[in-house]
C-alpha cells in the first residue's frame, strides 16, 4: 500500500478538484435521468387514475339510469 503524501501541490489539488467535478457532473446527469423517468411515471399514473374515475362515474350514472 502506498504511503500518503504529507504535502499537496497545486497541480494535485487541481487534479482532485477536476475529478470531483467530473464525479458530481455524472451524479447530476444520473439524477436528471431519474427525475425524467419519475415525471413520466407520475404522468401515466394521473392519466390512468383519471380514466378509472371517469369509468366509475360513467358506470354509476348508467346504474342510476337503469333504475329510473
Amino acid at each position: 500500500m502506498e504511503r500518503a503524501r504529507a504535502t499537496w501541490t497545486d497541480e494535485r489539488l487541481d487534479d482532485l478538484a477536476r475529478r470531483m467535478d467530473d464525479g458530481f457532473n455524472r451524479v447530476d446527469a444520473d439524477l436528471r435521468a431519474v427525475n425524467a423517468r419519475i415525471d413520466a411515471l407520475q404522468r401515466t399514473m394521473v392519466q390512468a387514475g383519471g380514466g378509472m374515475i371517469a369509468a366509475f362515474v360513467a358506470g354509476f350514472l348508467g346504474l342510476i339510469a337503469t333504475q329510473l
